[in-house]
């Protein structure tokens, strides 16, 4: 090897060591410390964009999971409002078939008339209370039902259908202004009350189906974003055990490249021993 105080070989091959080592150990932090192999489009462009369209998507499917979460709610009031009028009309029914009985006096009939009044309050109340963030599927209010989003893409979607518990409508078909202060008047509403009792469960079960449904994809729609999320880390996140292990020996490698570089530097010096007469 030629001696030269112009140049050093050894110096400017080790300063190459020491930069690559240097600059991996630098990267093999940044992976420690942030989690990622892929934190950014320069550290691979073609794997950080395939992950940036996940992360887009993940993002997509979780407001489908808001809208989901939210079609569940209401049908779940809905349920348990429609289970509720169920009820109640079972009640009616009972006051109704009362009052048929003959030997019962005005006195009782009014009474009863009463309760059965009282009763149909109350499903009215049910009805207009069965409300979820200003949406309710028993009153009529939606008449073309309500669509909840079911994918990312935008392209599909969940319906929930209407049912309209409104006195006097097709499902319950009691009026309002009902009365069983007669025995004429009881046996006219009570088969009246039948049908309405088997309207109402018959749209319950609907809407109990409908809310399976919903909780169903929910299910489907959070499982595929945990699989998205999953897929995202297998591209982008770091091995922490192996770059740990990796930026323990680039420490080593960095310290004995810089004490080579002092090695290196060294050399031209030893000139001026030769030139001491």
């Amino acid at each position: 090897m030629t001696l030269s105080v112009n140049s050093n070989a050894s110096a400017l091959s080790v300063l190459a060591a020491l930069n690559k080592a240097t600059d991996d150990l630098s990267t093999t932090q940044s992976q420690v410390s942030s989690g990622l192999k892929v934190a950014s489009a320069k550290d691979n462009a073609a794997v950080y964009a395939v992950a940036q369209q996940q992360r887009a998507d993940i993002s997509a499917l979780g407001a489908v999971t808001d809208g989901l979460n939210r079609a569940q709610s209401i049908s779940d009031v809905a349920v348990t409002a429609g289970q509720s009028i169920s009820d109640l009309l079972n009640q009616v029914k009972a006051k109704v078939l009362s009052a048929t009985d003959p030997s019962e006096d005005a006195s009782s009939l009014s009474a009863l008339n009463t309760d059965f009044q009282s009763l149909l309050k109350e499903i009215q109340q049910a009805v207009s209370s069965a409300s979820f963030e200003g949406v309710n599927i028993l009153d009529g209010s939606q008449t073309n039902g309500v669509r909840f989003l079911s994918s990312a893409d935008g392209s599909s979607f969940i319906t929930l259908s209407t049912q309209n518990f409104s006195l006097g409508g097709s499902i319950i078909t009691l009026s309002a202004g009902a009365s069983i202060a007669t025995v004429t008047q009881a046996t006219n509403v009570l088969s009246q009350v039948e049908s309405s009792i088997a309207n109402v469960n018959t749209s319950v079960a609907t809407i109990g189906a409908q809310s399976n449904q919903v909780n169903a994809h929910a299910s489907f729609v959070s499982k595929l974003s945990d699989t998205l999320t999953t897929g995202v880390g297998n591209l982008v996140d770091a091995d922490e055990a192996a770059e740990s292990a990796r930026l323990t020996a680039l420490q080593v490698q960095q310290q004995l490249a810089t004490q080579s570089l002092s090695i290196a530097n060294q050399q031209p010096s030893l000139i001026l021993s030769l030139l001491k007469g």
